[in-house]
């Protein structure tokens, strides 16, 4: 119980760090390129799925190469879906690049990140490329567009996903949605006790 409470803890101060150290750490030229689309409605959308639903599988093609299907990791790894409405702008960039400093909880989980957004790969790629290394594959959800993000009910009306994450279990079962604001980043605390359910 202590070790859990110090990990959370820990967490709550990375999260306050990321808020400020990711746009010290980012470039001029970076920054100058991110687009602000300042506040917007904070959902958007009704879900489609539920916990205790079966995910819908998806193959979507990687920014790294090839496509990726939900259904390879049955039976294999924990999943956590990450939904992010669009490259370049804020608070997407300062979301993803984050998950670089807990790696080794999702490592620790038996979990595995898939980002997912509608951009098409050529933004992505350029996109990630200007964050820096990224340990999990970033999948386009660009065509048929936001058929993947329509399929779990976070396509927004204007085209962009939802900020939303998913947890989906080995047996390929959603153990936890979270739909929040679009205008402000998940906390990261919230997902690491989903994760560590998983594995008790």
């Amino acid at each position: 119980m202590k070790k859990h409470a110090i990990g959370i803890v820990t967490l709550i101060l990375i999260s306050i760090f990321l808020y400020s150290a990711t746009a010290l750490c980012l470039s001029d030229a970076y920054k100058n390129n991110i687009y602000n689309p300042g506040n917007l409605k904070p959902i958007d959308s009704v879900l489609k799925v539920h916990i205790g639903d079966s995910a819908p599988d998806f193959s979507l093609p990687a920014v790294s190469g090839g496509r990726i299907s939900l259904d390879q990791y049955r039976g294999k790894k924990n999943v956590v879906l990450s939904f992010v409405p669009a490259a370049w702008t804020p608070v997407c960039s300062d979301q993803w690049p984050g998950y670089n400093i807990v790696k080794d909880i999702f490592d620790e989980n038996n979990t595995i990140l898939l980002g997912i957004t509608v951009d098409n790969i050529p933004t992505l790629f350029a996109w990630t490329n200007q964050m820096g290394a990224l340990w999990f594959p970033v999948l386009s959800d660009f065509w048929p567009h936001g058929a993947v993000a329509d399929r779990y009910g976070v396509l927004r009306s204007d085209g962009i996903s939802e900020r939303a994450l998913f947890v989906i279990d080995k047996k390929g079962i959603i153990q936890y949605i979270g739909v929040g604001n679009i205008n402000k980043r998940p906390r990261l605390e919230t997902l690491v006790r989903e994760l560590e359910k998983l594995e008790k």
